[in-house]
């Protein structure tokens, strides 16, 4: 075997380590997020993903880096949810079915929800990936819409909001509902509403 081939073998054995170290510093943070824990910091991530600091830093080169990351393997999962076809044929079935569809979405991202929430005010990814989230949602909820509801500015707003993350996180926590009680309160509010 010649010096370039080992040399080859050797890149690529690094590359691999460093795809793999970087996909464990993810799933780290991911799992210490879903255990409840809001602000991780460094330390508890490269302790959680069994590498040192300086790898951590090493490929991510902020914690807003890394909050990037993490925030693109939820929104595949949120994306797996979203994306699946609409069993109602009508507009109005399809709004209602938009609250089942979310409250799982906001069961399953609830954590990171939260964590981004805490430290939006120290994250300009975080604030964005905020807002970019309310749009997502807003523009998939104007495509439902019947269009006699969606001629109504009061009611596509009025939608939005129930729709919303915080009208979910609202009734969950502050509210004490359990999913399948918020999804029937929001049913009825926007069954109102569609008419």
């Amino acid at each position: 075997m010649g010096r370039g081939v080992k040399q080859e073998k050797s890149e690529d054995g690094r590359r691999r380590r460093g795809q793999d170290n970087r996909a464990r510093i993810v799933s780290a943070m991911l799992e210490i997020i879903q255990g409840g824990e809001v602000s991780p910091g460094a330390e508890q991530v490269a302790e959680r993903a069994e590498v040192g600091l300086r790898t951590v830093f090493r490929h991510f080169s902020d914690m807003d880096s890394l909050y990037s990351e993490m925030s693109e393997v939820i929104e595949a999962e949120m994306r797996a949810v979203v994306d699946q076809p609409f069993k109602a044929a009508d507009a109005r079935g399809r709004v209602i079915e938009l609250i089942e569809r979310r409250g799982a979405v906001f069961e399953k991202i609830g954590p990171f929800k939260r964590a981004s929430e805490a430290l939006r005010h120290r994250s300009r990814f975080l604030d964005g990936d905020s807002d970019r989230l309310a749009a997502a949602l807003r523009q998939i909820l104007k495509r439902e819409l019947p269009e006699d509801v969606a001629s109504d500015p009061l009611k596509v707003e009025a939608l939005d909001l129930l729709l919303s993350w915080e009208s979910w996180a609202r009734l969950r926590r502050e509210q004490g509902l359990s999913p399948a009680r918020a999804r029937k309160v929001l049913e009825a509010a926007v069954k109102t509403l569609l008419g």
